[in-house]
């Protein structure tokens, strides 16, 4: 079992840098794109301010949430599979009254490129769900490259659930022109099927009507990388706390419930996609408050 490592309250309040998980035969590594901030008491909205003066070490500086922005790259045999593909080459001021502070994004292919993988050789990207911070550089090009996504070459794999109530996500800014975008290269998978050599989807909806976990299985572990069930670190000890924008609420907490559970089981990791610098790690119990645990990594 990867061991773990005591909690860097730095890497709590950071934006997740580029980190590779190698497990036998299978890398893992996370892809920074970019950054947003969450505005703590708007994203999570069931907590209130005495919370975050008890844990101001997940706030940066100016008081809020860092929620990463980037792709997990699955390397096995050669082989090359994304999941997600960040929010793209542009960035977005902070809205007054909104739960999103400001973003700022582009750097995945750049990353990428330091780590020798052309986006040419990705054969599939599999999205978690159809929210446009998971999408980026599915739909659009890289700069200099005229209109065709920097991705267009790979398939793009979409849970059939997600995929048939799409219409249902444009009301979180993922336009009808985007999807048309996406659509020529979408396959639809089933609860269950494996996508890539060890990778298995399962959807599990709450955040979106088909969010979709996928497990990666490799060797004597398995990582779990569980899209936007849990946008914090803070949410393993409370999975009771939804995000404002989750589709089903009650669904929600009880997926929350059973992952953390599911993280404590022995050759366990997840994969937190917002999380901060933190975003592979295990669930660890520590007088029954259930806590996340970063696992060693090679830092790029």
């Amino acid at each position: 079992m990867a061991n773990t490592l005591p909690v860097d309250c730095d890497r709590l309040h950071r934006p997740a840098r580029l980190r590779s998980l190698r497990l036998g035969d299978t890398t893992l590594t996370y892809v920074p794109d970019g950054t947003a901030q969450l505005r703590p008491r708007g994203w999570l909205p069931d907590t209130t301010d005495e919370v975050w003066a008890a844990h101001p070490e997940h706030l940066d500086d100016s008081g809020n949430l860092v929620a990463s922005l980037g792709a997990l790259l699955v390397e096995r045999d050669g082989r090359a599979l994304l999941i997600d593909a960040g929010f793209g080459p542009h960035s977005l001021p902070a809205t007054p009254g909104s739960p999103i502070g400001a973003i700022t994004s582009g750097a995945l292919l750049d990353n990428l490129a330091t780590i020798g993988r052309d986006p040419t050789s990705v054969e599939a990207v599999a999205f978690t769900h159809l929210h446009t911070d998971h999408l980026g550089w599915a739909w659009q090009a890289a700069p200099g490259a005229g209109d065709t996504p920097a991705l267009a070459g790979s398939a793009y794999l979409v849970a059939e659930t997600e995929w048939s109530r799409r219409d249902e996500v444009e009301a979180d800014g993922t336009t009808a022109g985007i999807l048309a975008v996406l659509a020529p290269q979408v396959r639809t998978v089933a609860d269950g099927e494996e996508i890539f050599p060890g990778v298995l989807a399962r959807v599990a909806g709450g955040h979106t009507a088909g969010h979709t976990v996928y497990v990666i299985n490799a060797g004597e572990h398995r990582v779990v990388a569980f899209g936007d069930a849990m946008h914090s670190s803070i949410q393993v000890a409370h999975p009771q706390w939804s995000a404002v924008n989750d589709h089903d609420r009650e669904v929600g907490v009880q997926r929350r419930r059973d992952l953390v559970a599911e993280l404590t089981r022995p050759g366990t990791i997840g994969y937190g996609n917002h999380f901060a610098d933190v975003v592979f790690g295990r669930v660890e119990s520590d007088g029954g408050q259930a806590t996340w645990r970063p696992v060693p990594t090679v830092e790029w």
